[in-house]
């Protein structure tokens, strides 16, 4: 069994947040009924479940139950494009990476579903210890608000990286090697990039040579694998570096680098504003790039335990100013120095909290 667990960290906590954590977790006890066609029937009841809420209460799901969570969400991500069309206002979150207890520290932030609308911008599992609780409570976010909570696909949504980097054991460990096929079916259903009321353009790593216009986008089938190269491959590999121009050789060794002449090139030719990916860890939680053309955002703070960046999630508002809230890291010693978009030297001009991202308006 799954467990799913969450103990409040502070006294001050009121009675309503208490509520919030708990629909948060309880969303997840679901009622799953099977017709004799074998189809799946599921109905969300958090009234009952919410009005016990109390810290410390456990979730726990069976390994059928998961495979019916990866099932619904499936047909729902099926359902919608590859290239979601999103409105504002909503809040855009970067990788997660299994940081469960960081994940709800989010939603406590930005508000639980459905009081804030969400796009995660990929990589739930691998490298953190709890990736089966997080990616369970974000498909059945995905289940419970189809149109209000949006999941786009990270590079570590695919079986070649996760079979290697932590998901897989994890899957192996607490159920068994089926229910991580059934994810990575899942997985090659994801939603690949979504633009936000035609002026913000998101995607998990970044820029590709091969994308001219965004039909190429929606022409992509799914269920899908994530290839060695092209478009795909590039929306969910690639990186900004500021010393290159046009393009170069990326160090992952997978897909390329692109440069701020590329990002204004791009924004120019298809009327965007701002380009939001994830990808990559960054001290502050977000950091712009090409004159605030672009940001990044890595919403797991204490990545890994060897990190001391913060985590961070943008808020768009309904005219498009884009703002931040922030998740500190802990005062532990990290065992690695940051290294990120610009060699750990935070962004100039960047300041920690509510800045407004210049040059995003809402169309008329």
């Amino acid at each position: 069994m799954i467990r799913l667990i969450w103990f409040l960290s502070t006294k001050e906590q009121s009675y309503l947040g208490i509520c919030n954590l708990a629909k948060a977790l309880f969303i997840l006890d679901t009622s799953f009924s099977w017709k004799q066609s074998g189809h799946l029937s599921v109905g969300f009841s958090l009234d009952r479940q919410v009005r016990g809420c109390r810290p410390g209460k456990t979730v726990q799901m069976s390994e059928n139950e998961i495979k019916a969570l990866c099932h619904k969400s499936r047909e729902i991500f099926l359902s919608q494009p590859i290239l979601l069309e999103l409105e504002a206002p909503l809040k855009i979150c970067g990788d997660i990476h299994g940081q469960y207890n960081d994940l709800l520290r989010l939603f406590e932030y930005g508000g639980f579903p459905p009081e804030a609308n969400y796009l995660f911008l990929g990589d739930y599992v691998d490298r953190g210890k709890q990736s089966l609780e997080t990616i369970c409570l974000l498909l059945a976010y995905k289940v419970k608000y189809p149109e209000n909570f949006f999941l786009l696909r990270g590079n570590h949504e695919c079986a070649s990286i996760n079979r290697i980097y932590g998901f897989y054991d994890e899957c192996k460990r607490r159920f068994s090697i089926k229910l991580w096929k059934t994810f990575t079916d899942c997985f090659n259903c994801l939603p690949i990039a979504a633009l936000i009321d035609e002026k913000i353009f998101c995607c998990h790593g970044g820029l590709s040579p091969d994308l001219q216009n965004m039909e190429q986008i929606r022409r992509i089938m799914r269920p899908t694998d994530v290839p060695d190269t092209g478009l795909l491959c590039d929306l969910l590999w690639s990186d900004p570096d500021k010393d290159v121009q046009g393009w170069g050789e990326n160090d992952r060794g997978v897909s390329f680098t692109f440069g701020p002449d590329v990002v204004a090139k791009f924004l120019n030719r298809h009327d965007l504003d701002l380009i939001c990916r994830a990808h990559q860890v960054v001290e502050d939680g977000y950091e712009f790039f090409a004159k605030r053309q672009l940001v990044t955002l890595f919403s797991a703070p204490n990545y890994c335990g060897e990190f001391d960046n913060a985590g961070g999630m943008m808020s768009v508002d309904e005219t498009l100013m884009c703002s931040f809230q922030i998740l500190k890291p802990s005062e532990k010693k990290a065992k690695y120095q940051y290294a990120g978009l610009n060699s750990g030297r935070p962004v100039s001009g960047v300041q920690r909290g509510a800045g407004a991202t210049p040059g995003v308006q809402k169309k008329k």
